[in-house]
């Protein structure tokens, strides 16, 4: 590593090994831009649910962070997967991108306030490539237009 300052991002949903953009991943790591350390979970419980086209989303009610389009990067703590006992010292903290806080919380409460424990193989089915998706609009326009229709 060296002088260089790297810092470790969280990935979840779409970006999971065996799922759709997962290549996204691949090329960087087979550049030497991004390394796969272990697979780990959140420390704190967060909320993950899958918005319009199926992009999944974590939820956080109560913070502020970079803010990059429709997602927020925080520094979250993680742990190994099978660490999941209460005092864990194998806590380290990461990276994660969460759905912005401008409709993060309405789309937590579309989605009947309940959350997946993590982004299955079932879950990836609904999501839509930006390639296939209407390109009459932005990103941001269609969520606020999905979070603010009724639930039907």
């Amino acid at each position: 590593m060296g002088g260089s300052n790297k810092n470790l991002i969280f990935v979840y949903g779409t970006l999971k090994r065996n799922h759709r953009n997962h290549f996204l991943l691949e090329d960087l790591i087979s550049t030497n831009d991004a390394v796969y350390i272990e697979q780990r979970t959140t420390w704190l419980q967060y909320p993950l649910v899958t918005g319009l086209y199926g992009i999944p989303y974590l939820i956080n009610k109560f913070g502020s962070g970079i803010k990059v389009n429709h997602y927020e990067r925080l520094t979250i703590e993680v742990i190994e997967e099978d660490d999941e006992e209460e005092e864990s010292n194998g806590v380290v903290l990461a990276e994660a991108y969460f759905a912005h806080c401008g409709f993060g919380e309405r789309l937590w409460e579309k989605k009947g306030k309940c959350g997946m424990c993590e982004f299955g193989q079932n879950d990836g089915v609904l999501y839509v490539s930006p390639k296939d998706r209407p390109m009459f609009s932005s990103v941001l326009d269609e969520i606020e237009t999905f979070v603010s229709s009724s639930n039907d």
